[in-house]
């Protein structure tokens, strides 16, 4: 269990933006849609969450087992049901959401819910903030953390903040520093850059956010925008890429597809060096960034979010 990502899996309804409108079912969460991308990419992942008894909860293990995801840790309840987002793309492709959650089942993973056995088997930990947004969530998520530092796991975070599934901001940038600066690798937007500059330092330099992350326990800060230009940064050194030019049809798995390429392709350097010589060697970053840039650039071509995301076949 090369990957294990802890949060949310959901059904995306997928507008065609006709009219009458009508919508797709597909399966979808962020670190769900994580967990297909790294075994789409032969490396084994497994997804640990909470689903609801119902028809879409045993719709969504289906589609994560028959991608080759191992499910051995999801849970099932019968207290709420499975969360669903309903979602629009614009003429570029571009999306706006409705959710449906709370209540919902993937809130009420508990910490007891959680089993030694895959902290013992795993090499990274990804987690997002869609799990921060209550607070029995967040105690979860940062005993996750807990449980990965302690079997010497590398901690990874992609921010994607969605603000209309959080009943309250109050809480919001405090949970998500905190999550944050217990990760290794760090993902983050350009408008989530933005929000935490707005909302943590008066000057509005972005540098000193970036600054602020970095002096933390983080190795490795992303930072994409869209299809410009994708940034990275460590301790050592900065640089970025210029991805390629695609048609986008959809986005909606394009910063996953992203995340689980680039962690599953940290899994395949580990088998050859530590992952501090990786994050120390510029060379590698610069191939892991091009990577999963190809790997988000593939997914916004096509429709939905299991389904879109690329084989490592299909990179080539």
């Amino acid at each position: 269990m090369a990957v294990v990502c802890f949060g949310e899996a959901l059904i995306d309804f997928l507008s065609d933006g006709g009219t009458p409108e009508s919508f797709t079912k597909y399966a979808g969460g962020a670190p769900a849609n994580v967990s297909v991308a790294v075994a789409k990419q032969g490396v084994k992942s497994t997804f640990c969450g909470m689903l609801g008894d119902d028809m879409f909860g045993r719709f969504l293990k289906e589609e994560l087992s028959g991608h080759q995801v191992n499910t051995q840790f999801v849970k099932f309840t019968a207290e709420a049901k499975t969360a669903l987002a309903f979602v629009s793309l614009d003429s570029e492709g571009e999306r706006s959401f409705s959710f449906y959650r709370p209540p919902a089942a993937d809130l009420l993973f508990r910490a007891e819910d959680f089993e030694e056995e895959m902290f013992e088997q795993g090499k990274i930990l990804h987690v997002c903030s869609n799990s921060l947004t209550e607070k029995n969530i967040y105690l979860s998520t940062v005993t996750a953390m807990e449980k990965a530092k302690q079997h010497g796991l590398i901690k990874s975070f992609d921010m994607n903040l969605r603000e209309n599934l959080w009943p309250s901001m109050n809480h919001c940038l405090d949970r998500i520093w905190h999550i944050m600066s217990q990760s290794d690798v760090v993902k983050l937007s350009k408008e989530e850059l933005i929000f935490l500059n707005t909302h943590a330092h008066p000057s509005k330099d972005e540098q000193n956010t970036i600054e602020a992350i970095l002096s933390s326990q983080v190795k490795l800060l992303i930072i994409t925008d869209g299809a410009n230009d994708i940034r990275y940064f460590t301790e050592q050194f900065s640089g970025y890429i210029t991805p390629l030019k695609v048609n986008a049809v959809d986005t909606t798995a394009g910063g996953d597809a992203f995340v689980g390429g680039l962690l599953a392709e940290i899994t395949r350097k580990l088998s050859q060096t530590s992952f501090s010589d990786i994050v120390n060697c510029e060379a590698k970053i610069l191939d892991l960034v091009n990577f999963s840039a190809k790997c988000g650039a593939y997914a916004v071509t096509r429709y939905g979010s299991f389904s879109s995301l690329p084989s490592n076949h299909d990179i080539d």
